[in-house]
């Protein structure tokens, strides 16, 4: 079979903790916020709500899937019951889940995710599993590489040399991790990528700088190697340079108070490759990226919300007349 999005990142389930009684904590510009709880006590909360299967890389494949790609996800679960159900879960999505690979003695990841107002505090830890690039039977047309643990550097660095010498384009997401590693141990990766995903204070840390002009941020992302660089800036919008064409997006109107913003960047990055595979201009394949973004936080889970084509396309087509690219 041959894949038109394949992505690399880790499984993990999400267990959503809603708190009652915290507090935010931030400095006079409204920056390093600190979530507070009383220390040494009992904390009362609302609700716990599990969701199976989610992580960058599967987040990313279940939005392809959904908005109708041949897709899956290279990963590793524990040889557990948390690990049949998160395949059971992509399953259902019409999923084929054959680069999820199982491992006796060790666990599915699983991480606490402390919900306060719209925003969320992770709580992770990932086991170390034994990773390797799996045998396709033909080489998929894109790689969307996220995060991954530090010590996968071998093991990325195998991934990108696989895609420059089979043909496939790389969508590059780096996730906490990679973005410790620095630009210099990734460099294949950087130089190997056609399409390259991160926030303003990502570019600014990759970069070295605390440059706010957006233009040169994306002009100093390209220098590293991706064709088209992806820059997000929180309600500001995002912006792209594709072709030495610089664009901002606008934020699309949420559709009501957001619920948890989980899984935001995860659907604008793969809903923009999906329909880069489709074969539309990288800024409106941008819109319909922050177009599903804004429904995945109407709900709990970084997938649930994610929409279906079908449904996409009315919310385009119903899209406000503020929503409009400009080019910079």
């Amino acid at each position: 079979m041959k894949y038109d999005f394949v992505a690399f990142g880790d499984i993990v389930i999400d267990a959503f903790i809603r708190l009652k009684d915290a507090r935010v904590n931030c400095d006079i510009n409204d920056e390093n916020c600190m979530l507070c709880v009383k220390f040494g006590q009992k904390i009362p909360f609302e609700s716990v709500t599990e969701i199976f299967a989610v992580g960058n890389g599967p987040n990313a494949a279940t939005s392809a899937i959904r908005l109708g790609l041949a897709s899956t996800v290279v990963a590793n679960v524990g040889n557990d019951r948390n690990g049949d159900d998160c395949i059971a879960t992509l399953a259902k999505e019409g999923m084929n889940t054959e680069f999820i690979r199982k491992h006796d003695g060790m666990k599915t990841n699983y991480h606490y995710v402390l919900m306060y107002e719209a925003e969320r505090t992770i709580l992770v830890k990932h086991e170390m599993f034994p990773y390797a690039l799996p045998a396709f039977a033909e080489a998929p047309s894109w790689f969307y590489l996220t995060s991954l643990p530090l010590e996968t550097l071998d093991y990325q660095l195998e991934i990108a040399r696989y895609a420059k010498a089979n043909g496939v384009k790389i969508a590059f997401q780096p996730g906490t991790f990679q973005l410790k590693l620095g630009k210099e141990k990734l460099k294949e990766i950087y130089e190997a990528s056609e399409v390259f995903f991160c926030n303003k204070e990502e570019a600014q840390q990759v970069l070295g700088n605390t440059e706010h002009d957006m233009k040169k941020l994306l002009e100093g992302v390209k220098a590293l190697g991706p064709k088209i660089p992806v820059i997000t800036d929180g309600r500001n919008g995002s912006y792209i340079l594709d072709g030495g064409k610089a664009w901002h997006i606008p934020m699309y109107p949420d559709p009501a108070p957001p619920v948890s913003r989980t899984g935001a960047g995860d659907a604008t990055a793969s809903t923009t490759i999906a329909y880069l595979i489709k074969g539309l201009p990288a800024h409106e394949a941008l819109m319909r990226g922050m177009i599903n973004a804004a429904f995945v936080v109407q709900k709990v889970g970084a997938q649930t919300g994610l929409l279906h084509e079908k449904e996409l396309e009315e919310a385009y087509a119903k899209r406000p007349a503020e929503f409009v690219a400009t080019s910079l």
